[in-house]
């Protein structure tokens, strides 16, 4: 553990994966919180709109430039999707040794970036100060498959339930409760930008159909995984035990896992593996908290590794 405190600065800290940051920040042994960035809150303190933040410091309304000026040691991009590159430019120009983490998908297919998924690309790690934080449904949809892709006989076929916070906090129809009461809503049944994240990353097409259920936060994803040869149950789950044996933050389950026990947890669940009676169809059931193991908590594991410190500082034990 590195003994002098790193300074980390946050722009788009409204929404809801910046808000938890915050509060992992808050708590954390080896980081400062130097600075938050938010055009909404410019000037209101922290504290009065995260708990989990005692503090005296206060929102700011910071460009590029102006970010690039307080030479933090790192800085988290929590911005939608698009609006990355202004901040990337001048921090590449201004402050290249500044740890950038990107919590959009501008950097995700970016082979000059480290995907930071860190239960399946930790060993591809050469130290890079550039680190594009995975999407959610990524996150689990690569869990689930990576552990058996080298069987796959098709492109895996998943199902995706989503709490409306994935949607963001700008009004719309995906995170309106009111429309959501009641209703299951089907959208981006192809080409979702996640369907496109993870078949690069596993390197096979998969083909993901997202939707939004009335709870707040946690997913679910149903994969359906055919096979090249017949399998065994037991065959299986040792595949997946093996492949995240030691992972703090990955747990195979003998049940299929349910989304109301993943929220608020920091880490993911695979499980509930069924095997068809000829042994080459298999269903795996993935769960993980949208904003943690699919945001905050997964940006957190990759600024640990990139300081120096031990990769689950600051995360609290499920």
């Amino acid at each position: 553990m590195t003994h002098e405190k790193k300074s980390i600065g946050i722009i788009g800290a409204r929404g809801h994966t910046g808000a938890e940051l915050i509060g992992l920040i808050a708590r954390h042994p080896a980081i400062d919180l130097a600075f938050v960035s938010s055009r909404e809150l410019d000037g209101q303190r922290v504290a009065d709109h995260n708990n989990a933040y005692a503090g005296e410091l206060r929102y700011e309304n910071l460009d590029a430039q102006a970010v690039a000026a307080k030479g933090a040691d790192v800085v988290v991009l929590a911005l939608p999707n698009g609006n990355a590159a202004p901040y990337v430019a001048a921090l590449d120009a201004d402050a290249p040794e500044t740890l950038i983490v990107d919590l959009s998908a501008d950097y995700r297919f970016d082979k000059t970036w480290y995907y930071g998924l860190p239960e399946l690309t930790r060993g591809t790690w050469r130290g890079e100060r550039r680190i594009s934080n995975p999407g959610c449904y990524a996150t689990a949809i690569e869990l689930s498959v990576a552990p058996i892709k080298a069987v796959l006989a098709a492109p895996p076929v998943c199902f995706g339930v989503s709490g409306y916070s994935g949607a963001g906090t700008t009004p719309s129809d995906k995170n309106d409760p009111d429309k959501l009461r009641d209703n299951l809503m089907p959208y981006a049944l192809t080409g979702h930008v996640h369907e496109r994240e993870a078949s690069f990353h596993l390197g096979v097409p998969v083909e993901f159909m997202p939707h939004v259920a009335p709870h707040f936060r946690g997913l679910t994803v149903t994969s359906n995984l055919y096979t090249s040869q017949a399998m065994k149950s037991d065959e299986v789950v040792a595949r997946f035990r093996d492949a995240y044996a030691g992972e703090k933050l990955v747990r195979v389950t003998d049940d299929p896992p349910w989304v109301s026990r993943i929220a608020g947890k920091h880490h993911a669940e695979v499980g509930g593996f069924a095997i068809s009676a000829d042994g080459r169809r298999v269903v795996v059931v993935a769960t993980l908290d949208n904003l943690l193991k699919g945001a905050a908590t997964q940006a957190l594991q990759n600024i640990n590794r990139a300081i120096g410190v031990e990769e689950w500082a600051g995360i609290p034990d499920d």
